[in-house]
C-alpha cells in the first residue's frame, strides 16, 4: 500500500469528499477516485460509500481508519529518525474541546500557532457536548473527565479544581450557607447532570450533596451561561476554577463553603487514539497547549 494513497483515504474520510481530498494532495479528481478504488480492491472492502450526493465512511472504513493513520505516522517517524522527514508540519488537524474553555484559553492562542505552522490546516469543533473521537475522525480532544475508552490515550494538561460559588447579591438576599446541609434550602445552578457530589471537610468527613434536593435547581448545558447566571444572582453553582478565577479575584463572585472541597478531583485531559507513534501534527499541538496553558495555568494562583 502506498502511503500517499493512505493519506488520500484519511483526508477523504475527514472531508467526506474524495475530489477535494485529491486536490489537497495535488491529484486530479479522476486520479483520486482511481487510487481509492485500487486501495479498496487491494483490501477487499469498500472503505467509502459513494452516491451522487455524498460520500460516507463505511463500517470497514471506520475500522481501517485508525490503522491507516498509524501507518502514516510510522512512516513519518521512521523518516524523521533518518533525517528525511518533512521540514514543515502539514496536513489537517481535527480537534474538539469544550466550548467555554476553548473561547477563553484556546482561541486567543490560535494566531501564534498558525504563525508557527502555516502549512497545517486546523479543523476545530468547540462544543460542551462530547463527541466520539474515532467516529468523528478527530485527531485530538480536550476532556475534563476520566478516560474510560481503552482505545484512547490520555495526557494530563492541567488540574481542574471545582468550587461552590455565588454572587454577593445572591448571598445578601438568601444568606451564606455555613454547612453543606444548608444547601438544600438554596437555589442551585447545575451543569449538564445533577449527580450527587461529595463535600469533604477539613477533618476528612464526607457529606453527600445532591442538587436535586435543593429548593430550586436551574440546569444549564453551557459553561459561559452558567457563569453569567451565577453572576446575575440566580443561585449557587459548582464551577471550574479556570472559569471563575477572575470573578473571584474581583469580588464579583464569592466562594461558598470554602472549608469544604468537592470530593472529585477532575483534570483537563488531552485525548487521542491509541498508537505506537503520535503523528507530528498532533504532537506539536499537544506541546503548544502544554507550553501555553498546562505549564502554569493562570487559574492555579487562585487555588
Amino acid at each position: 500500500m502506498e502511503t500517499q494513497t493512505l493519506r488520500l483515504f484519511v483526508l477523504a474520510a475527514e472531508m467526506l469528499n474524495i475530489s477535494a481530498a485529491g486536490r489537497a494532495l495535488g491529484m486530479a479528481p479522476a486520479v483520486a477516485s482511481t487510487r481509492i478504488a485500487k486501495l479498496e480492491r487491494f483490501l477487499g472492502a469498500e472503505l467509502l460509500h459513494r452516491s451522487t450526493r455524498k460520500v460516507s465512511l463505511s463500517l470497514e472504513g471506520q475500522d481501517f481508519l485508525p490503522y491507516a493513520r498509524e501507518m502514516i505516522a510510522q512512516e513519518e517517524a521512521a523518516l524523521a529518525v533518518l533525517g528525511k522527514g518533512q521540514t514543515s508540519i502539514s496536513g489537517r488537524l481535527r480537534f474538539t474541546a469544550p466550548s467555554t474553555f476553548a473561547q477563553i484559553y484556546i482561541a486567543p492562542l490560535l494566531p501564534a500557532f498558525m504563525d508557527a505552522y502555516p502549512d497545517l490546516m486546523l479543523d476545530l469543533h468547540f462544543s460542551d457536548a462530547q463527541f466520539d473521537l474515532i467516529e468523528g475522525s478527530y485527531d485530538l480532544a480536550l476532556r475534563n473527565s476520566v478516560l474510560e475508552d481503552s482505545s484512547l490515550t490520555a495526557r494530563k494538561l492541567a488540574d481542574d479544581k471545582r468550587i461552590l460559588c455565588a454572587s454577593p447579591e445572591y448571598l445578601a438576599r438568601f444568606g451564606t450557607p455555613e454547612d453543606p446541609a444548608e444547601l438544600d434550602s438554596h437555589r442551585m445552578i447545575a451543569f449538564r447532570d445533577r449527580d450527587p457530589r461529595g463535600l469533604v471537610s477539613e477533618d476528612g468527613t464526607v457529606t453527600d450533596f445532591d442538587p436535586k434536593r435543593c429548593a430550586h435547581t436551574l440546569v444549564l448545558n453551557d459553561g459561559q451561561t452558567q457563569k453569567q447566571a451565577t453572576l446575575s444572582g440566580a443561585g449557587i453553582s459548582i464551577c471550574s476554577l479556570w472559569l471563575v478565577h477572575d470573578e473571584l479575584g474581583s469580588g464579583q463572585l464569592v466562594q461558598v463553603l470554602p472549608k469544604y472541597e468537592i470530593a472529585q478531583k477532575p483534570a483537563l485531559w488531552l485525548i487521542y487514539p491509541k498508537s505506537n507513534v503520535v503523528s507530528a501534527k498532533v504532537r506539536v499541538f499537544i506541546d503548544f497547549l502544554t507550553e501555553h496553558i498546562g505549564k502554569k495555568p493562570v487559574w492555579a494562583k487562585t487555588a
